[in-house]
């Protein structure tokens, strides 16, 4: 492999030239930098990143631990954090820590110890004594999505409150009384966030969330699968249901499925997270949408500040809601919405 001196033999300047080039540096001339990149083109030359990560004491990587791969909503935040970060220089190293918060800390230890600039993290609980030394301990940090409460580090979010009001609103609208959560773990801020919007929203209109209607899921599709299996149990069942995150409103269609019930002409079903798949269910699903590209993006801007030693913004951003046919109306009917879609 060649190295910087071959480079700067070929092009004929200094290494301290070469590397003023590679730097980008403004105080080398047109021509100087016209023959090292030559140079380095010809003799197919790459940087060292780990002699100059020693050197500038900078890996020019960040580290990112998302809750659940696999669900599609944190996939697509992912894929808005890599674009983000190599737009401004970054590579990232993700970590699945699939809901479990030993994984989770896996990852961060793995993390740290490969020196990363910062570190990217949707917290699957609030206890973790590692995260808390690290996001107290100077590693600059930003949690996206979920944060824990009492610790001072930015949080890009997004604000599902209003859409939540939105939904219940729509539901409310088409005649529906006996509604239903599926909730998320309550370790989580969204979990509880959720479930406490919910609970206020329909307050607003005289309604109540008995404990018979509330059912405690982890994100996962089989939770929404075994707790909606129980709402149908009831003497009672609800009129509607509302899934705190997508993949549990999948497991909760299942069961509604198997009991040969239909969407919505027996049951009504809402979503937390759309994703592109409810837009080929059937029926299409109504889901409260996040801003997901845009939170990813804001969150690698406000680490790469926080590298640079600015204090790095918290960043909120609404969510809305968008309705289809899975609560039993044309999306046209509903006015309470900003988008609707069939």
């Amino acid at each position: 492999m060649a190295s910087i001196k071959d480079v700067a033999a070929a092009a004929g300047v200094s290494v301290a030239t070469v590397s003023r080039v590679l730097n980008e540096h403004p105080s080398v001339s047109a021509d100087a930098r016209t023959r090292v990149l030559a140079a380095v083109e010809a003799l197919g030359y790459r940087p060292n990143a780990v002699a100059r990560s020693l050197r500038t004491d900078q890996t020019r990587t960040l580290g990112l631990v998302i809750s659940d791969v696999l669900n599609p909503y944190f996939t697509e935040l992912a894929r808005s954090v890599e674009e983000e970060a190599r737009a401004l220089g970054y590579s990232v190293i993700i970590g699945n820590a699939d809901e479990r918060p030993d994984l989770q800390d896996h990852h961060v230890r793995t993390l740290l110890d490969r020196r990363i600039d910062g570190l990217l993290v949707s917290p699957t609980d609030g206890g973790s004594p590692l995260m808390l030394d690290a996001a107290r301990g100077g590693t600059p940090m930003v949690f996206v999505d979920r944060w824990i409460p009492g610790v001072e580090v930015p949080v890009v979010r997004a604000d599902g409150q209003r859409a939540v009001r939105d939904l219940v609103a729509h539901l409310y609208g088409l005649g529906h009384r006996r509604l239903a959560i599926i909730s998320g773990p309550a370790a989580t801020t969204t979990g509880s966030e959720r479930v406490e919007a919910f609970r206020a929203a329909l307050a607003e209109y005289g309604l109540d969330l008995p404990d018979a209607y509330t059912g405690q899921g982890d994100f996962q599709a089989e939770s929404g699968r075994r707790v909606t299996e129980g709402f149908l149990d009831l003497p009672e069942p609800p009129e509607a249901v509302f899934a705190a995150d997508n993949l549990m409103a999948l497991g909760a269609l299942d069961a509604i499925r198997a009991r040969g019930l239909r969407v919505p002409d027996d049951i009504a079903l809402a979503a937390f997270d759309d994703i592109r798949w409810f837009v080929h269910t059937d029926p299409p699903v109504t889901a409260i949408a996040q801003p997901t590209g845009e939170l990813g993006r804001a969150a690698v801007r406000a680490l790469v500040d926080r590298i640079a030693g600015r204090p790095g913004e918290s960043v909120t951003l609404p969510a809305r809601l968008v309705v289809r046919r899975s609560c039993g109306a044309p999306p046209a009917q509903n006015p309470a919405t900003n988008r609707s879609e069939s």
